[in-house]
């Protein structure tokens, strides 16, 4: 869905980029040559910024992972006392140049298995999870021929999570879910 809105945002960003250009071909011919005022021309025009200002303010303030879907990555790991358990997912996209996303997901299992995404970035390399302790989840990420690759991260539960280009920590629909959000510098 957000690569949709994404490809739906570029293209309608091209298009009024076309129409602010022949509005203002059509603004020198009025002011110069005592033509009728473009006014379709102006409405399309900022139809189309409107448009666009829309599609940019929900990808970035309304995220949410409600639309992630893919096979299962890594092993269940239990919480010391089976509290929560953490399940990692992968997706491949764009075919063969493209990439794998990787994000965890932990079950609340005292809270009618609530499941919360916590953790959201590209694979980089060697990936693995751990509990330190009933709520922090160690996950190590990471390529060991890519020092700046690393997105490894300890997350206390129920209070921080991570995602790597930081949409969860600018989406408005989340802030209620998370007390730090961590993204990739």
């Amino acid at each position: 869905m957000n690569l949709v809105l994404n490809v739906i945002g570029f293209l309608i960003f091209i298009a009024t980029g076309l129409l602010y250009l022949i509005l203002i071909l059509k603004l020198i011919l009025f002011f110069f040559k005592k033509r009728d005022f473009p006014k379709k021309m102006l409405l399309a025009s900022l139809s189309g910024t409107v448009v666009f200002f829309c599609i940019f303010v929900y990808t970035n303030y309304f995220f949410t992972f409600g639309n992630l879907k893919g096979e299962p990555f890594w092993f269940p790991v239990a919480s010391p006392t089976g509290q929560y358990t953490a399940n990692a997912f992968a997706k491949p996209y764009g075919g063969a140049t493209g990439g794998v996303k990787i994000w965890v997901n932990v079950i609340h299992h005292e809270e009618n298995d609530r499941v919360q995404t916590v953790y959201y970035s590209e694979a980089k390399g060697h990936f693995s999870m751990s509990w330190k302790g009933e709520e922090v989840l160690s996950i190590s990420h990471g390529g060991q021929n890519y020092p700046d690759s690393d997105r490894s991260i300890e997350l206390k539960i129920g209070k921080e999570i991570y995602h790597e280009n930081g949409l969860a920590c600018t989406s408005l629909i989340m802030e209620d879910e998370y007390e730090e959000c961590y993204q990739n510098q």
